[in-house]
C-alpha cells in the first residue's frame, strides 16, 4: 500500500527546506515505532511537497498515530496514476490545538518544532501507544511551551525553570486557558522539599471532558520554580519517559543562586546527568540548541558522558538549520537504553 503526507508549507523560506528534514525524520521514527521500516521519499504533487511511502495496510489507530504528525496536513493513499484518495482519520488531540499556541513572547520556541520533537523522541520509546498516558519534562520550560504541546498530545507533563517570571506567567495563562474552554479542573498549590531547597510548584489536575474528569480519566501539569539540578524531587513517584528542551541561546547560562553565570558546557555537564537520572529505562531526550554558541559535538560528548545513548544514525545527523541569522540550530536525540535503533 502506497501512502502520502502532504506538509505544511512553512512561511519561512529558509526554513523550508530544514522542516522537510525534520518531517522527514519524524515520519521515520513515528514509523519505526509501529515497526515499520521502509524508505521515505519527497515528491511534489501540484506544487505542494508529500512524503511518501510504501507499507503494509495501516489500520485507522496507526493513522490516528501518525496523524499527530508536526507537520502533516493531508493524509492520502496513492491509487493508480496521479490519484489520491484522502483519509479521513485525522489528528484528534486531547486538548484543543490553540493551547500551546495562544501565548506568546521572545524567543518562543515554533510550536511545530517542539512537537517534532516530542513525536520523535517519544517514537524511539518503548512506551509508545500504549493505554497509559506518557510522562513528559521540559527541565528548562520557560513559559511552558513544550509541556503545552505534550497536554496536548495527551501527556502528563511537567516544567521547570528558574525564572519566577516565566513560571508565574505559564501558569496563570493555564488558568485562564481552562477556564475559558470551560474544562473541569482543580489547581493546588505547594513546596517539595530537596535537602536544603523548598521548590515551589502548581499542580493542575484536569481532563479533556467533565466525564472522564469524574471518572479519575485525568492528566496533570506541575510547574517548579527551581534550578534544574532539583528536577529529581518532581519525579519521586513516576518516572519520566520523554523530555525535551530548547538549550540556552547565549554563551553563557544564568547564574545559580546569585553566584556566576556558568558556561552551558558547565551546564550541560552538571545537568544531563541529573535528566537522567529522572529517566524510565527505555526513556528518550531531544536537546535543540544553538550551534554558534554551543558545537553539537558538546553536546554530544556530554550525552554520551552522561551514559545515554546518541542516536547517531541517518537522518539524524542530518538536522541542522539555519532559524535566522545568529542561529544555526541543531537537535539531538538519544535513549536511556543501549538497544540499537533499527536502521
Amino acid at each position: 500500500m502506497v501512502y502520502t503526507f502532504e506538509l505544511i508549507k512553512h512561511s519561512n523560506v529558509r526554513y523550508r527546506e530544514a522542516a522537510i528534514r525534520l518531517s522527514h525524520c519524524e515520519l521515520l521514527s513515528m514509523l519505526h515505532a509501529l515497526s515499520i521500516d521502509c524508505p521515505i521519499s519527497q515528491e511534489t504533487l501540484g506544487g505542494a511537497t508529500f512524503l511518501t511511502f510504501e507499507c503494509r495496510e495501516l489500520n485507522s489507530s496507526e493513522l490516528r498515530w501518525l496523524s499527530a504528525h508536526s507537520s502533516v496536513s493531508l493524509m492520502a493513499q496513492k491509487e493508480a496514476g496521479p490519484l489520491l484518495k484522502p483519509l479521513s482519520t485525522g489528528f484528534n488531540p486531547y486538548l484543543p490545538e490553540d493551547l500551546p499556541e495562544i501565548l506568546k513572547y521572545k524567543g518562543k520556541t515554533s510550536v511545530a518544532f517542539t512537537r517534532m520533537m516530542i513525536n520523535t523522541a517519544y517514537s524511539l520509546t518503548p512506551f509508545v501507544l500504549r493505554e497509559e498516558p506518557a510522562s513528559f519534562f521540559d527541565p528548562i520550560c520557560g513559559k511552558a511551551t513544550g509541556c503545552f504541546c505534550a497536554l496536548m498530545l495527551g501527556m502528563n507533563a511537567a516544567g521547570l525553570d528558574q525564572d519566577a517570571k516565566a513560571i508565574r506567567e505559564a501558569s496563570a495563562y493555564f488558568s485562564r486557558w481552562l477556564q475559558y474552554h470551560k474544562l473541569k479542573h482543580e489547581k493546588r498549590d505547594h513546596s517539595e522539599t530537596s535537602g536544603k531547597h523548598a521548590v515551589p510548584a502548581t499542580c493542575f489536575t484536569f481532563a479533556d471532558t467533565r466525564e472522564h474528569f469524574q471518572a479519575g480519566n485525568q492528566r496533570r501539569l506541575s510547574l517548579a520554580l527551581a534550578d534544574t539540578s532539583l528536577s529529581p524531587v518532581l519525579f519521586r513517584h513516576q518516572p519520566v519517559h520523554v523530555i525535551a528542551a530548547d538549550l540556552p541561546y547565549g554563551i553563557q547560562h544564568a547564574p545559580r543562586e546569585g553566584g556566576k553565570p556558568e558556561t552551558l558546557k558547565g551546564f550541560l555537564d552538571r545537568a544531563i546527568p541529573v535528566w537522567k537520572k529522572v529517566m524510565a529505562p527505555g526513556a528518550a531526550i531531544a536537546l535543540s540548541f544553538n550551534t554558534l554558541t554551543l558545537p553539537s559535538a558538546t553536546v554530544q560528548e556530554a550525552i554520551r558522558n552522561a551514559g545515554l545513548r546518541l542516536i547517531d544514525t541517518e537522518p539524524f545527523t542530518n538536522l541542522k538549520h539555519e532559524v535566522e541569522q545568529a542561529v544555526i540550530r541543531d537537535v539531538v536525540f538519544a535513549c536511556n537504553t543501549e538497544e540499537e535503533l533499527k536502521p
